[in-house]
């Protein structure tokens, strides 16, 4: 899973929540249904996504199944971040400079 996608799946907000509400708890899909204004098929849609994304867990019991989110899912978007993170300080540093000669 690239990035790109991440951030596409990520991009929905109905689905950050679902994933959201499935940081440290399992729960079905009529569980996470409750909350949301959205039919139970549209949040099996969003659970497939985020489930072929590898943010979400699937247990099944019987007939039911039970899902939960998997933060190492995040590793790939959390890398990419810290790509980044070594150009943060120079710009704050830079944009601090501007701010204060915007103050004279």
């Amino acid at each position: 899973m690239i990035e790109a996608d991440l951030f596409r799946v990520l991009a929905d907000p109905t689905r950050r929540a679902v994933f959201e509400r499935l940081v440290g708890r399992e729960l079905s899909v009529s569980e996470l249904k409750d909350g949301f204004a959205v039919s139970q098929p549209a949040i099996s849609q969003h659970l497939a996504a985020l489930r072929s994304a590898g943010l979400v867990q699937e247990r099944r019991e019987g007939r039911f199944a039970y899902y939960t989110a998997d933060p190492q899912g995040l590793a790939p978007l959390a890398e990419w971040v810290d790509r980044y993170r070594a150009f943060w300080p120079e710009r704050v540093e830079k944009l601090k400079d501007v701010l204060k000669r915007m103050d004279r």
